[in-house]
């Protein structure tokens, strides 16, 4: 029963997890919260690629990132010789929340891809740069999310709005 609680735990806070476990990423002043980092991957085919900016968590006074890949086919992140399990649905982009190590400079991580058939590990260098830290709006999930918000109200406007001429006009 514990390994089960423990196992739900890890799912639905792998940062929190990753801060007990003592892998921690860069320390910050920021407050503890979600924000937008710029990151840029290099490495493997070039065919890969990372969701950019991605969200960066910050825990405890420690950096993460919560990256989104291109594919489904990652299974695991090796980072600073830790190893990190893909965190998202079957069928879905891999999303793996990993320690951000290092600022400003590259920083090499593994990532195990079965697109090849059998699992090939390849190396990579993320760049995570400090100064495009900025609220987690910049995301274009968040920017989505507020232009449909924005769609609706103008639905349920333009439908308020036609109700009422209708009965005017039918009157």
């Amino acid at each position: 029963m514990l390994t089960l609680v423990m196992l739900a735990v890890m799912l639905l806070c792998p940062a929190q997890i990753l801060a007990a476990e003592g892998i921690s990423g860069v320390k910050t002043d920021l407050t503890n919260g979600e924000y937008s980092i710029q990151v840029d991957l290099e490495g493997g085919s070039g065919k890969a690629s990372v969701s950019s900016p991605t969200l960066m968590l910050v825990k405890d006074g420690r950096m993460y990132a919560e990256l989104q890949w291109s594919s489904s086919n990652y299974d695991y992140m090796i980072v600073d010789g830790e190893k990190f399990l893909n965190e998202s649905e079957e069928g879905r982009n891999s999303v793996f929340t990993v320690p951000i190590t290092v600022l400003d400079d590259k920083m090499e991580v593994i990532a195990d891809t079965l697109a090849m058939g059998a699992p090939h590990e390849i190396n990579y260098t993320l760049t995570f740069y400090e100064d495009s830290i900025g609220s987690k709006g910049q995301l274009p999930q968040e920017a989505a999310k507020r232009v449909v918000a924005v769609a609706l109200i103008i639905i349920v406007g333009g439908g308020i709005l036609n109700y009422f001429v209708n009965k005017r006009n039918r009157c």
